[in-house]
């Protein structure tokens, strides 16, 4: 065997993507939105009302289950970030809750991405739940179910990761 038919080998295996992971994963504006961390929140979600899972709201950490309160009236949440932000904790995805139709707040922190982090962890564990769904690109909802379970939940049991939610005040 000759030294250049070892090169043509590839090194290592490709993973199992499927033709829309291996698009997303490859298109600079669609890494520039999100979309892979967006298509894996909507799998999950999907999975989840497809197989049937029922909640068990002992299994949700302090920020699902602030989450869910935040959206218990409205129901409506999206996964979005800020791409302007000069700060790079400041890009990072986050959750955003809509409380009524003209004012939302933003489970986000600029100062300790950790925060972030957790909150979009929380509403990761609400799709495994299926408490939420998606809908369209960055729009998810709470499910029927989401929308019980939120309403069982008590403000002051989750008030201080509440606290930690940016007020975006009112907005058209």
């Amino acid at each position: 065997m000759d030294d250049a038919s070892e090169f043509s080998k590839p090194i290592r295996r490709k993973t199992h993507l499927n033709p829309v992971d291996s698009y997303l994963t490859g298109s600079w504006e669609a890494l520039g939105n999100g979309a892979p961390m967006l298509v894996a929140l909507a799998q999950i979600a999907s999975q989840a009302m497809v197989g049937g899972v029922k909640a068990d709201l002992t299994l949700l950490s302090p920020e699902a289950k602030a989450i869910l309160f935040a959206a218990r009236d409205r129901g409506i949440i999206e996964i979005r970030a800020v791409n302007s932000a000069f700060d790079a904790a400041s890009r990072i995805l986050a959750v955003y809750v809509e409380l009524n139709n003209e004012h939302s707040i933003a489970f986000r922190d600029p100062f300790q991405p950790v925060v972030t982090v957790s909150f979009l962890a929380g509403f990761q564990e609400l799709c495994e739940q299926g408490l939420a769904m998606h809908h369209l690109h960055r729009d998810f909802s709470l499910t029927k179910s989401g929308f019980e379970v939120a309403r069982s939940i008590i403000q002051e049991e989750v008030q201080a990761w509440l606290d930690k939610a940016t007020d975006l005040g009112l907005h058209d």
